[in-house]
């Protein structure tokens, strides 16, 4: 009788037993959330931006070459006597020099014959003049007689005026081929190439030697379509550094020449000159920029201002985040008008102030409510995000 009376208590007293634990664990539950509420909100890292004036620098390359070069010609014939210590390929000659020399035997001979030629012409001269002039006295004397031109000795006398001037001239061409027999630097030149020696004949007209000048040099550096929009209006006389990296790497100063004024047909780029005074350092003690290296050019551009600059790791698709004051994770369009290094220089679709993401959600998406990192959170924000979770 006990045993059957067990059977039927028994289930319902584990039933009671039952309903008794689940309403503890749940209280114990509902205590716990209220306790301490779970924030499955994700935490981002945001930056204020702030809209600033930025100078464009405009970088290229280009290599650097002479001004000008000369093929050194000799302007007479003759042997070479001589020529100057640093007249041998890389050597340096300055303004004047002289660079070799050829024999001048044959030279100051023609100069004492062409002052001879002058000296019998003006001779010539002063005795038709004194003819003439007699011829001038007896005409006064019978006015009344005609007297011809020949008879006054004009002709005569305009000839020996003509002889006078042929010799003057004779003279000045010999004298300057006695001068050219001492060939002379035409400018501080770099020694290419030297193609005579002592000893060899020389004949006028003849390359004897090619010389760089070192009184100037000249970059001309491509100009890239997405550089050229901020090219200032004016650019000649526009300070620019010349740099020339490597091991030893060290910058110039220099000054933009000219616009080449044209546009490459193969690469659409246009080309500006950039003038260094004094490449070699000779009058500067700066180090040298040799022709045919390559070299980087940097210059101001253009001032672009209230412009905002980002890393452009921030940039993807022309869009950026934000967060606005719903703490809600916002998508902007903006406008990229620059790159330069890492940065993108943005013109347009940020505000002043704006608390920029600068560390994203894995799958971001607009309207998604996050917390900002280093910031406390509302009690009502918090409340939101809770109850969007329950419900989820």
């Amino acid at each position: 009788m006990q045993t059957k009376i067990l059977k039927w208590v028994f289930p319902f007293v584990a039933l009671a037993i039952g309903i008794v634990s689940f309403m503890g664990i749940n209280a114990i539950a509902e205590e716990s959330a209220e306790k301490k509420p779970v924030d499955t909100r994700p935490t981002v890292k945001v930056e204020s931006v702030l809209a600033n004036n930025h100078q464009v620098i405009i970088n290229s390359y280009g290599e650097v070459k002479p001004l000008e070069n000369t093929k050194l010609s000799a302007q007479v014939s003759g042997e070479v006597l001589s020529w100057h210590p640093n007249f041998i390929a890389g050597g340096i000659v300055g303004r004047g020099e002289t660079l070799f020399t050829i024999e001048k035997d044959n030279y100051q001979a023609a100069v004492l014959q062409a002052e001879a030629e002058l000296a019998r012409a003006q001779a010539q001269l002063i005795e038709e003049q004194a003819q003439a002039q007699v011829a001038a006295d007896e005409a006064a004397r019978f006015p009344s007689k005609t007297r011809t031109d020949l008879f006054l000795r004009k002709p005569q006398v305009l000839s020996a005026q003509a002889a006078v001037k042929s010799a003057q001239a004779a003279l000045k061409r010999a004298e300057r081929d006695l001068a050219n027999c001492d060939v002379t630097a035409p400018y501080d030149a770099l020694v290419v190439s030297r193609n005579i020696g002592v000893g060899q004949f020389v004949s006028m007209g003849a390359q004897v030697a090619e010389l760089n000048n070192i009184e100037h040099a000249e970059v001309i550096m491509p100009i890239a379509g997405f550089d050229s929009v901020f090219l200032p209006k004016r650019i000649k006389g526009i300070s620019a550094t010349v740099t020339h990296k490597g091991l030893n790497s060290f910058s110039r100063e220099a000054v933009i020449d000219r616009d080449l004024g044209i546009v490459d047909s193969a690469t659409r780029m246009s080309s500006l000159v950039v003038r260094i005074n004094d490449p070699y350092g000779l009058k500067s003690q700066l180090p040298a920029i040799k022709f045919g290296s390559y070299v980087q050019v940097s210059f101001a551009g253009s001032m672009l201002n209230n412009i905002y600059r980002l890393p452009q790791a921030l940039v993807n698709n022309q869009t950026v985040w934000v967060v606005n004051e719903q703490q809600q994770l916002e998508p902007r369009k903006v406008t990229v008008v620059r790159e330069e290094g890492e940065f993108f220089y943005i013109s347009k679709g940020l505000n002043a102030d704006d608390k920029l993401v600068i560390t994203l959600p894995e799958y971001p998406q607009k309207g998604m409510q996050v917390k900002v990192a280093g910031s406390n959170s509302t009690a009502e924000s918090s409340n939101t995000s809770i109850s969007n979770s329950q419900q989820l």
